[in-house]
């Protein structure tokens, strides 16, 4: 029989988790040691969940595989020490425990938290909660110089933290990060609010988001779905503990083709907590039609463990590989096609401009829309490599696709013609896929004035890690 109360397991529990993690630590810093001194520094991990091409190299990378782990949760205090390259599934996995959650996770299972910090994480929770980086407490960094430092938000090495949102990993990796948790109830109920006209959903994103409610329904969480400009949808949800029948996405049927209906009413539906956490992972928002999987006779034989978004990753890799696609179409008669896989943001205002612009020049559809605003409104610009303002509303519009390419147009005609659409908005884009700037244009937009190289002196001072431009945009 146990001595311990449950006090005291848990304090056990937190003991052993650091424990675990600090060996996971030493192997990390074995691994920085080995590598050659004229190499550059990267992490040895096969999966990615960027789109953007990645150098080739034969160099030996960091070994991260002792940094997967929920090293220790805090129910009272709300807060969680998690490992750098923990994913979101298994994060969750632990914190719904006790019911709570991270305050935003993103839609896919296999982001790690350390990715979502350096690189920019959203998803429906984000027009009250903000973006992952604004609920990290502290967090302990691998620099480019070999040291583990930990940043505080107004005390040691508070420049890091303020300066990783967006650095992508050229400034250091981080191996702990305690962030911030919020309660959650067991179930989502759902409204599927249909709009005619794209200034009409404009509008009502307005509102929703400063009253944070909706005909009088309160409103925990919010994003949308453009079919077409005259076929869009906001998705509203609202937490309950109230019990009763809950819809199930995860095998035949498919989430998005669950919004979509005809009526003046909303249609309405009802998750568990964690099948609305990832209800988008399973056919990869709506990518996984790419792959044959939302034909029903396909689906049926389909392996339910293979209905991922990780899964479909490997299937991405190979046809980057052996450009299968281009291939295929070229058998067709068909030129190849332009990958345009982009989240990009606008102010909220600029939101049907853009989408009315989007969808006369690039035949993309379906397009996903994430209202978001930023938690911390201290200074102008609280995060300086991907500076949003404080107390503006902005919203993510997300499109994954390609399209067909014009023989003697320049290389990434599309994503070039949208780079600058949304710099016209005052908007930003995300760096997790291909990009097109020149320096200047790109110091401009991502380098926060002098920021960026003053950490990048501080933390990496012998440029062991790839600058940003050269990751961002240079890296083939």
């Amino acid at each position: 029989m146990s001595l311990l109360g449950k006090g005291g397991r848990t304090a056990v529990a937190q003991e052993s988790g650091f424990a675990a993690h600090q060996a996971g630590v030493d192997r990390l810093l074995a691994s920085y040691r080995a590598i050659p001194p004229d190499a550059n520094v990267r992490l040895a991990k096969k999966t990615s969940n960027l789109f953007r091409a990645r150098a080739k190299s034969t160099a030996p990378g960091l070994d991260v595989s002792g940094l997967t782990q929920v090293i220790a949760v805090d129910p009272v205090a709300r807060t969680a020490d998690v490992a750098g390259m923990t994913t979101y599934e298994d994060l969750v996995a632990v914190t719904l425990q006790y019911g709570l959650a991270p305050l935003v996770v993103p839609q896919l299972k296999t982001i790690t938290l350390g990715g979502a910090v350096t690189g920019l994480g959203i998803e429906s929770t984000s027009f009250r909660n903000g973006l992952p980086h604004e609920s990290v407490l502290e967090m302990d960094v691998l620099t480019g110089a070999g040291e583990i430092v930990t940043a505080t938000r107004d005390g040691a090495n508070a420049d890091l933290l303020r300066g990783f949102p967006n650095s992508y990993g050229t400034l250091g990796y981080s191996t702990r990060l305690k962030i911030e948790l919020e309660p959650v109830e067991p179930y989502v109920a759902l409204r599927h609010i249909r709009f005619h006209d794209l200034r009409e959903l404009e509008s009502a994103m307005a509102q929703i988001i400063a009253d944070r409610s909706y005909a009088g329904e309160q409103v925990d969480y919010l994003d949308g779905v453009v079919f077409t400009a005259d076929e869009c949808y906001l998705v509203l949800g609202r937490q309950t503990d109230e019990p009763g029948p809950v819809s199930d996405y995860t095998g035949m049927d498919i989430f998005y083709r669950s919004i979509q209906h005809d009526s003046a009413e909303p249609k309405r539906d009802r998750l568990t907590i964690s099948d609305y956490l990832w209800r988008w992972d399973t056919d990869w928002f709506w990518c996984s039609r790419a792959f044959g999987t939302q034909n029903p006779t396909i689906r049926r034989f389909w392996p339910k463990r293979y209905l991922r978004s990780s899964f479909y990753w490997k299937l991405i890799a190979l046809d980057h590989k052996y450009d299968i696609g281009d291939k295929l179409e070229a058998r067709q008669g068909n030129p190849p096609r332009e990958r345009v896989v982009q989240d990009i943001e606008v102010p909220l205002e600029h939101t049907a401009d853009f989408m009315e612009w989007f969808l006369r020049e690039i035949p993309i559809e379906p397009i996903w829309l994430c209202p978001l605003r930023l938690r911390d409104t201290e200074g102008e610009q609280p995060w300086p490599l991907y500076p949003l303002e404080p107390n503006r509303t902005y919203v993510n519009i997300g499109f994954w696709s390609a399209v067909p390419t014009t023989v003697g147009q320049q290389e990434g005609a599309a994503n070039r013609a949208i780079e600058r659409r949304v710099s016209e908005l005052d908007g930003h884009k995300s760096l997790y896929s291909d990009s097109y700037y020149d320096h200047d244009e790109f110091a401009g937009l991502y380098y926060g004035g002098e920021t960026y190289a003053q950490l990048k002196q501080h933390y990496d001072p012998d440029s062991r890690l790839l600058d940003l431009y050269s990751k961002a945009v240079q890296r083939k």
